[in-house]
Formats: structure tokens, sequence, C-alpha cells
């Protein structure tokens, strides 16, 4: 396999390409580099290829005719994008490109020829991607001195799938990310190191059961490591589903409350007022508190036969014959409890968990102050009390009572009117998931 390798900085790449395993690739001719330097094609006595930017700010822009002659010698010409010219596979470094994965590896890995472009600076004149059918790859949400880094780890991951790269086959597939999860854990000589023994399965000879120890020990690594991986692995079996149902994990949703405001709340001309508790209400937020583990769900309500309905619904299901007709409706409601005010529910979290919890508030309007990783940070230390309104939206005075809003679930569309029953689910599972 070819990689062409666009650079300012052509030795950024002696060392890496030539050690190790790329090193005997190369030597192997399972691999090869072209490496190809803009600065040799420009046409000005100082061999520019930067200027400053258009509309002024920080930093130089490199000029896209040095790229595109050096391009021209590689035999790719301009293109629109999506057109013939996606045949021979031509990526640019980027920041906003899409993700480097183990599957795009396996993708790039079926090519005979890649060509690589390292943007440096603030990156290359835009009009390049209109030019050229240009994929932008990147290696993590984070910024590098240029592409050729990421580079460096595009080459390596795509190489070591390439046959005769690894001494051997297996080497790959047993890696991780190769079946959507981590590895499991590695050992050597000795036997036992510092009091720490090496598990006994290992040497037991039995094939069948070491590997699947290995398999368990790799749901488990992934499940502590990067739960959320888990929901894209996509050879999971029924028994590693049971095994991962089996394995005990620290749920952020232990620290998640949710309460659902009555009173005070607006009415569509914006005026406080209280709105009935309906059944589904109750229903289907207690299944969504208990199916993600939270800590619990509150009803608040001031008014009294609201809460005696609320009391004898819970009671139906919790103590009399709907307990016995559906146990697992009965687990759900055992999560509700009905409260007079917010207030009486931040004293009953902060009694039962010794802290007081960070208050949170949902709105279908507005741009929100917060988003889901911010409170799941939160959840990591600290209760969090999620509150959600009726009518028309919660009142000033309970706004103000937060630290701040998340962000409407349909904050980029026109129209975003779930039903608070669709929103809980939603918002629930955005926080928490199955990986949380």
């Amino acid at each position: 396999m070819k990689f062409n390798l666009v650079t300012l900085f052509p030795e950024f790449f002696d060392s890496p390409l030539s050690h190790g395993l790329m090193g005997k690739a190369v030597e192997n001719d399972i691999v090869s580099f072209n490496l190809v330097d803009p600065r040799s094609y420009t046409q000005d006595r100082h061999s520019s290829v930067d200027d400053r930017p258009y509309g002024g700010g920080p930093g130089m822009v490199m000029f896209v005719d040095p790229i595109a002659r050096a391009l021209d010698e590689l035999d790719i010409k301009p293109t629109i994008k999506g057109g013939i010219g996606r045949k021979r596979r031509l990526i640019m470094l980027s920041p906003r490109g899409k993700q480097l994965s183990q599957a795009l590896a396996r993708e790039l890995a079926e090519e005979d020829e890649v060509t690589l472009v390292c943007g440096r600076y603030e990156g290359i004149d835009a009009r390049f991607e209109d030019l050229y059918p240009v994929e932008c790859v990147s290696v993590g949400d984070f910024v590098l001195n240029g592409g050729e880094a990421g580079a460096l780890c595009l080459i390596e991951a795509v190489s070591r799938l390439l046959p005769g790269f690894m001494g051997h086959a297996e080497s790959g597939t047993e890696e991780s990310f190769s079946s959507g999860l981590l590895e499991y854990p590695h050992y050597t000589r000795p036997a036992e190191y510092e009091g720490l023994k090496v598990p006994e399965v290992l040497s037991s000879g039995n094939h069948a059961v070491i590997e699947k120890w290995r398999r368990e020990r790799s749901l488990e690594v992934t499940l502590e490591a990067r739960p959320e991986i888990l929901s894209e692995a996509d050879d999971l079996t029924k028994d590693d589903v049971l095994h991962l149902r089996k394995t005990p994990r620290n749920r952020l949703g232990r620290n998640l409350s949710m309460a659902l405001v009555h009173y005070p709340v607006l009415n569509k001309f914006g005026e406080k007022t209280a709105v009935s508790l309906t059944n589904l209400d109750i229903h289907d937020m207690s299944r969504v508190s208990r199916s993600y583990s939270l800590a619990g769900l509150y009803a608040v309500t001031p008014i009294e036969d609201q809460k005696r309905l609320a009391d004898k619904l819970i009671s139906h299901w919790t103590e009399g014959a709907g307990s016995r007709f559906n146990p697992d409706r009965a687990e759900a409601l055992k999560t509700v409890q009905v409260k007079n005010s917010l207030e009486d529910v931040i004293d009953n979290i902060e009694r039962e968990s010794g802290k007081r919890p960070v208050i949170v508030t949902t709105s279908a309007r507005g741009a929100g102050t917060l988003i889901p990783g911010q409170v799941r940070q939160w959840l990591e230390e600290s209760p969090v009390l999620l509150v959600f309104g009726t009518g028309h939206g919660l009142a000033p005075e309970v706004l103000e009572m937060a630290v701040g809003s998340l962000r409407p679930i349909r904050f980029m569309d026109g129209y975003n009117h779930l039903s608070v029953r669709s929103a809980v689910a939603i918002t629930v599972d955005r926080l928490l998931g199955d990986a949380w």
C-alpha cells in the first residue's frame, strides 16, 4: 500500500516510518511512503506557502496553489466532491473531520493508495476543499500543531491491518476496538510479582475457559473505561449481555432525582397557576426513573385533592391489587414521592444524601445554559435534581433556584413541543444512556 504525504515538514516522518514494525513493513514492500513538500512547488523566489488571512485575525493560512501543483504531480486532479476523483482517496487531517475509527482504518486498508494532506498554521485556504474531493479526518477533539502527528496515527492504524504487517495474523483481530470492545488484560512472567499473581485460569491449558475469561474481562474493561462504546459494539451475544447485567458498576443515576412541578407553573398567558396531576405522567416517569436506576421521582403539588389522588395511584400499584397484577409497575411506582413544594424536595434529598442537590431546570424555549456533559460531571460528586414543568413552563421563582437550564431537546428546530413524558425519557437518556 502506498501513502503519499503532502507536508511542509517531511523530516517529521523520518524516524517513526523507519523503525519497528513499520520499518520492517517498508523493507518487505508491504507499505511505501512518498513525501511531498509543497515548498518545492512554489513559484516565487521566497518559496512562500502561506499568507495572512482575509478579514484579519491571528496566524497564517496556507496557499492552495503549491498543494494543487503537488497533487497534480501525483495525478490527483481538481474535481467536484463526490465525482470520479473520489476513487483516489484524498484525506486532510483536520479537527473538524470525521473521527478516525477502527472501521475507517479497515476501509482505508482496502485501498492501494491514499494521499494525506497535512495542514499547518491556521489551516489551508478553504477553496482547497471546494476544488478537490477531500475527506477530512480527525484523530480526536483536541488541537495539534499540524496534521503530521494525526497522519502518523492514521498510517499506523491502517498499516497494521495489512496482510503480513503483524507477526501473528490474529494479533490485529484481538486488539482493542477490533470487535467494538477494549482488549482484555495481558500477563507474562513471572507468575507472581510484588504479591500479585497471574490469574490461574491462564495457566489451566483449557483454551475454551481461557477464551471465555478473556471475553468477560474485555466486557468488564470496556464497561469501566469506555461504557459509551458498548452500544455500538456489533458482536455482543446473549451471554455477553447477561454478563454485563451482572457486572457491578458505579451508575451515575444513583445521584440523579427528578421533580415534576405542578405548582408554580405558567399558563398560556404567562400567569402563575397550578396544573393537575395526570395518571400517565406519574406512570411513565416512574418507569424511566426505575429503568435508569435514578435516586427517585417527586411529584410537586400543594393541592390536597391532587396529593390524595397521587397517593391513591401509588398505593394501588405498590400495596394494592396492582402490585400483584404487575410487579414491574409496582417496582417503578415505589420510586415516586409526593411533596408540597420544590423546597420540600430539596430538603428531602439533602437529608437522604447529606448534600444539597444541584438544581437543573429544563425548558423547550431559549438556548439553555447547560449541556449533558456538565450535568454528568456534577453527578460524579453530588446529587442533582432535574426539574420538569407542566402547563406552559416553570414559574420564574423556580428558574431562579437553579444553576441553569439544560439546552432544549430540539433547540435547532422551530417545533419543540414534546409531551413532558417524552421529554423526560429523552433527557434522561441523553444524560445517562446505557453507558452511565
